[in-house]
């Protein structure tokens, strides 16, 4: 049980940042972008290749990161310039790089065992709780600088910064770049970890960084305290705790894609419901506010 609990701890800290990287699309910039089921093999696939060429595996790390950004200006060129919808560019940019990454090493299964990784460093979850919290760190500072607060603003009100003179697809761009590349890191970590880079590693994977944004929207709802990212974060691990418990009770792990579809369905429905109870009692309490009120006295 203890090394379940570790393992799912391990991965969940790694799809935290998965998480991180789907939440600026996601939830800032309001964008379905269906392209990280191939960016995430496609991180994989590059540390793979800078690692097989004898490059350092930090290195390697980050040149994941940087073509993963790469991918997500493919993205975005697809639909600020050439207009076509997100949704399909992001399917388009995941089509093309299934076989991109089939070409990157020329198999569609690359072991990493005799290859050096991050994790040479020391205990893997301490190296990726560092990781992950210096992610975190560097991306709040973000959201607060000039380019962080336009950013947002492009996903909550794009006339908003047209108004101001920005090119709001300046900041499509920036958010679909950065994105992609933590999704592309993510991979990477995930690659290192398991042993492998394998080009299934990207199926349905958009499910569980959607799973781990629901889940950690969840946690103490209106409470303006806790910041996106930590939801990200918290929403993962427990999201994959939740799936280490399940197979751990003797759950087929064929049946876990179905189990991952059933928590977001449960989380949503849970977030939904609670949002209508919510403004229920507030619409009940206002009237009875006004029920109880003393009558204005005139003069």
């Amino acid at each position: 049980m203890n090394s379940l609990i570790i393992t799912s701890l391990e991965q969940g800290l790694i799809f935290a940042i998965l998480a991180m990287g789907v939440f600026l699309t996601y939830k800032i910039l309001d964008i379905a972008d269906l392209s990280v089921e191939g960016t995430f093999p496609f991180g994989a696939f590059v540390f793979a290749k800078f690692i097989s060429m004898g490059a350092n595996p930090i290195i390697s790390t980050l040149m994941a990161f940087f073509f993963g950004t790469l991918a997500g200006l493919f993205t975005a060129t697809l639909f600020t310039k050439l207009r076509i919808k997100p949704l399909l560019s992001g399917i388009l940019t995941m089509t093309i790089l299934y076989s991109v990454n089939l070409k990157i090493n020329g198999k569609s299964n690359f072991p990493l065992f005799k290859y050096g990784s991050v994790f040479d460093l020391g205990s893997s979850l301490i190296v990726l709780a560092v990781t992950v919290l210096l992610i975190k760190i560097i991306l709040d500072q973000f959201l607060k600088t000039e380019t962080g607060y336009l950013l947002i603003a492009t996903g909550d009100n794009e006339s908003l910064v047209k108004s101001l003179g920005e090119n709001s697809n300046k900041y499509k761009v920036i958010g679909l770049m950065l994105a992609n590349g933590l999704v592309a890191l993510s991979g990477a970590l995930m690659a290192q970890i398991q042993g492998f880079a394998d080009i299934t590693m990207g199926n349905s994977i958009i499910v569980v960084a959607l799973a781990s944004i629901i889940i950690g929207d969840t946690i103490k709802k209106n409470s303006n305290r806790i910041k996106n990212t930590t939801r990200a974060i918290l929403g993962a691990i427990i999201y994959k705790l939740i799936g280490g418990i399940a197979i751990d009770l003797g759950l087929n792990p064929n049946d876990l894609r179905a189990i991952n579809a059933i928590i977001v369905i449960v989380f949503l429905s849970y977030n939904n419901f609670a949002a209508d109870f919510l403004g229920f009692m507030k619409k009940q309490g206002g009237r009875k506010n006004v029920k109880n009120s003393k009558p204005i006295k005139e003069f």
